[in-house]
């Protein structure tokens, strides 16, 4: 059995030495509803900055422990089995998952996946497919206010990443009539426009973004998906229409300071969101936990049928899964930043 621990946690920025692989024995017996389960994915994603400090910001997020298991999304496969829903050879998945190659968990803190959904691509359940792809689409359904036929323009920061490459996509599938994306680099702009169907992709770290928005989304923007704070939302904010809507999802820009969440707006731009009556309301999906079923299903329909490009960028080995963070964080991924345990 190995596993990973933290070793570190402050403000600042992290790095691959703030992971330890380790060694560990596991008992050899499992009790009353427990499953011993290999693992076969993890999931690295940017909330988990929050859990490297002492107070994460939320209420719903617990602080990894130094010199203890850390833990996240996850899937794996059970090898052993004493509860009574699950067997031997099932496939299942966790948000609370240990990082360690094998592990023995309580199996009604599991749920059970069916590949088929996704066409046997079960990383997706940690994507496009899970909490990600809920986010993206029940951020656009109930914060976006997309209607068919509004002729709306939407925005997206991060667009590249785990939830602004699918939230894009949603938002041309739900009805907006021009998506435009933000990423940092050619290759990424690329991807958006020619495989994810985006109208439009601004490299911020070349191209002057206000410019380029007023090139490209003509008549303002309507819906902005929030993945990055910043800069870069100030500048898109200040594009945005009267009655426009901020879908606030994520605010990585800000995640290595020690700001409020969601950090306030400057001044300046706080006066364009109020006298626009722009919204700006902080999204949870675990508020919207209700209708998560029905939510998977239709991502997963839209996956079956080729309507939602999904893009995973893969590490290998449990013992890279540190580097695989430090670099997600740097907006190394395309997609959704997966580390492949075992097969």
């Amino acid at each position: 059995l190995f596993d990973f621990k933290i070793i570190l946690g402050k403000n600042g920025v992290p790095v691959a030495e703030n992971f330890r692989l380790e060694q560990s024995t596991m008992a050899d017996t499992i009790q009353a509803g427990q499953v011993r389960v290999r693992t076969l994915y993890l999931s690295v994603d940017p909330y988990m900055r929050c859990r490297m400090n002492e107070d994460t910001g939320s209420d719903y997020l617990l602080p990894w422990q130094l010199s203890q298991v850390v833990d996240g999304g996850g899937i794996g496969v059970v090898e052993e089995s004493k509860h009574g829903d699950l067997a031997k050879g099932d496939f299942v998945t966790s948000f609370n998952w240990p990082w360690q190659t094998v592990a023995i968990l309580d199996g009604s803190s599991l749920q059970k996946l069916v590949p088929q959904l996704v066409n046997g691509r079960l990383s997706y359940f940690l994507g496009a497919a899970g909490i990600t792809g809920l986010t993206a689409l029940l951020g656009v359904r109930e914060k976006g206010h997309v209607a068919v036929g509004a002729n709306q323009t939407m925005v997206v920061s991060g667009a590249a990443g785990a939830c602004g490459s699918l939230a894009g996509q949603i938002g041309r599938l739900e009805g907006c009539s021009r998506v435009v994306g933000i990423a940092g680099t050619d290759e990424k702009c690329s991807i958006l426009v020619q495989e994810m169907g985006f109208d439009a992709a601004i490299n911020y770290k070349k191209e002057d973004v206000a410019k380029q928005l007023r090139e490209l989304c003509p008549g303002g923007v309507d819906v902005y998906f929030d993945n990055v704070g910043g800069d870069i939302s100030d500048t898109v904010i200040s594009q945005m229409n009267q009655n426009s809507h901020i879908i606030l999802c994520g605010q990585i820009s800000q995640y290595n300071k020690d700001v409020p969440y969601p950090p306030p707006l400057p001044p300046d731009i706080e006066k364009i969101q109020k006298e626009r009556n722009i919204t700006r309301e902080r999204f949870l999906v675990l508020n919207y936990m209700d209708k998560q079923e029905a939510s998977v299903l239709q991502l997963c329909q839209w996956i079956q049928e080729g309507k939602l490009k999904v893009r995973e960028t893969t590490v290998e080995g449990l013992a890279n899964i540190g580097a695989a963070f430090q670099s997600m964080m740097n907006g190394g991924n395309i997609g959704k930043q997966i580390v492949s345990v075992s097969k």
